[in-house]
C-alpha cells in the first residue's frame, strides 16, 4: 500500500476533502492533487514537514506516512536508476555564471562548456543549491520570511511553501530554472571559486539570508596530521585561561603552525601566541598594515 492510497482512503472515511487536506498542511490545492494523482513523486521526509501536518489531520500515527512515502521513492528510484543525468538547463547554467564574479566569468564559462555539466559545474551548482536549501530549510517555519519572498516572486504564501517544499527535494541532477529564480537568484548575490584549490566563496543576499558569506574547501592533511586537528591546539582552545582574548586572526595563524614528527601541547600554542604578540619580535613599517595582519602575513 502506498502513500497514495493510505490518504486517499483517509480522506474518505474522515468525510473531508483534498481542499481540507491541503489548508491543514499549509500548500496549494493542486500540489496536493499531483501527489494523490502520482504525478509528483512524494517527497523526502528528512526534507518536508508536510507528512507531520497531513498524519495530525488525518489522525494518523506519528511516522506512518514518512515511512510510506520511503518506501514509495524507493522503487521509484529503483526504476530511474539506470538513466543518465541530464545537463543543467540552458537558463539554469546562464543564471549560475551571472552569479559568478566578474573577473572569473569568463574562465568559468569556458569550462563549463568544453565539460558541459562536468566535475566543476556539478561542484559549483551543488554548493549553491547546498547553501540555499540550508537557508530555506531554517526558514520553513518563518511566515514572515516566506511571505518576503513569496512578494519577490509574485506568489501566495502557500504557493511559496510548495515550491519551497519541491526545492528542498530536489538535487543537482534536477534542478529546475523555476528553482533557480526563486531561490538562487534572490538568495545568492555573487560567488567565487579558486581553481587551484576548489575554495568557493558565496555572498548571500544580506535581507534575505542570514549571515552574508559562506566558504567551502577542500584542506589537504599531512599524512600524520590527525583528522579535525591537532589536540593541543584543541586543548588550548578550550583552556580558558591559555586563549583569553584571541582574535580569529590569532586562531588562523595557530592553526597554520606545524611541527613535523611531533604532537604540540596546549602551551606550546600558548607560547606561540605570546611571541606573535610581542611587537618586539617583529620590525615595524611604515605605512604597512596593524601588527596582527604583518604578522600572519610574514609567518605564512
Amino acid at each position: 500500500m502506498d502513500v497514495c492510497l493510505v490518504i486517499k482512503q483517509r480522506l474518505e472515511r474522515l468525510g473531508v476533502d483534498q481542499k481540507d487536506l491541503a489548508a491543514a498542511t499549509e500548500v496549494t490545492e493542486s500540489y496536493i492533487s499531483q501527489l494523490l494523482t502520482r504525478k509528483k513523486l512524494p517527497p523526502a521526509a528528512d526534507r518536508t514537514d508536510i507528512y507531520e501536518k497531513m498524519g495530525k489531520f488525518l489522525k494518523l500515527s506519528s511516522g506512518k506516512l514518512a515511512k510510506l512515502a520511503e518506501v514509495q521513492r524507493r522503487e521509484a528510484l529503483k526504476r530511474n536508476f539506470e538513466d543518465p543525468p541530464a545537463p543543467l538547463f540552458h537558463e539554469v547554467r546562464e543564471l549560475v555564471l551571472r552569479k559568478c564574479t566578474p573577473e572569473k566569468q569568463h574562465e568559468i564559462r569556458a569550462i563549463f562548456e568544453k565539460q558541459p555539466f562536468g566535475e566543476l559545474e556539478r561542484l559549483v551548482t551543488q554548493k549553491l543549491l547546498d547553501v540555499i536549501k540550508r537557508v530555506a530549510r531554517e526558514e520553513l517555519k518563518n511566515e514572515k520570511w516566506l511571505r518576503s519572498v513569496a512578494r519577490l516572486s509574485g506568489r501566495s504564501y502557500k504557493q511559496m511553501r510548495v515550491v519551497i517544499l519541491e526545492f528542498l527535494d530536489t538535487d543537482v541532477f534536477h534542478v529546475s530554472l523555476e528553482n533557480c529564480v526563486s531561490f538562487l537568484d534572490p538568495l545568492i548575490e555573487s560567488w567565487d571559486i579558486d581553481l587551484s584549490g576548489f575554495a568557493m566563496q558565496i555572498a548571500l543576499n544580506r535581507r534575505l539570508a542570514p549571515g552574508h558569506s559562506k566558504r567551502f574547501e577542500f584542506v589537504e592533511i599531512e599524512p600524520d596530521q590527525p583528522l579535525g586537528g591537532e589536540p593541543g591546539l584543541k586543548g588550548f582552545l578550550e583552556d580558558a585561561l591559555l586563549s583569553a582574548n584571541m582574535s580569529p586572526e590569532e586562531v588562523e595563524f595557530l592553526k597554520r603552525l606545524k611541527v613535523k614528527g611531533k604532537r604540540p601541547t596546549p602551551l606550546y600554542y600558548y607560547r606561540e601566541l605570546q611571541n606573535l604578540r610581542d611587537p618586539l619580535h617583529f620590525v615595524p613599517q611604515t605605512g604597512s598594515r596593524p601588527l596582527s595582519d604583518q604578522n600572519l602575513r610574514w609567518q605564512a
